[in-house]
């Protein structure tokens, strides 16, 4: 077997996109926001929509992952590289679900369900800084976009110094 099944292939690559997209929104919309603008509330509504997409996804990802067939593992040709890259994988796994889970609990914390999707006329709160799950959150986020960085640098080392056509095996195509 040389590809992934199509659908982890294809709930891998949504995955990228609305990961990156949040955490885009969430460093670079959502924390230039004050809370009392007006597009707080809507960036607000969106990211924690997606992040909960996400979660979901991922929860079928992972199930895909543990149920279906896959390839044998790469081998970049050194142990440590190969260790790391399955630190990586998995540390991927861990950390997008630490990331929803402390996005949930910045949200619980806040009482942003009401606020921000029940119609609630309470305003946000002037900061979510001093709440435990936003630093958790904000460190999560840095480990993570750390962990996709590295995940990239082993494609690219995969695609141009070994040049073993690895990103393949993430596509769609017969599986053999």
């Amino acid at each position: 077997m040389t590809r992934y099944h199509p659908a982890l292939a294809a709930l891998h690559w949504v995955l990228a996109g609305l990961i990156i997209g949040a955490l885009v929104m969430g460093s670079q919309v959502l924390a230039a926001l004050p809370n009392d603008s007006p597009d707080k509330m809507f960036s607000l509504r969106a990211h924690m929509t997606v992040g909960l997409v996400i979660g979901a996804l991922m929860i079928l990802r992972l199930g895909t992952r543990l149920t279906t067939q896959h390839p044998p593992k790469a081998d970049a040709g050194n142990r440590l590289l190969n260790s790391g890259a399955r630190a990586a994988h998995w540390g991927l796994y861990v950390l997008v679900f630490l990331m929803v889970a402390s996005g949930i609990g910045i949200s619980i914390t806040a009482g942003l369900p009401d606020i921000v999707f029940g119609g609630s006329a309470d305003p946000l709160p002037q900061t979510f800084d001093d709440l435990a799950p936003r630093v958790a959150h904000g460190v999560i986020s840095k480990l993570l976009l750390l962990t996709i960085l590295a995940h990239i640098a082993g494609w690219l080392y995969h695609q141009f110094v070994l040049k073993d056509g690895l990103i393949r095996r993430m596509w769609f195509g017969k599986r053999h």
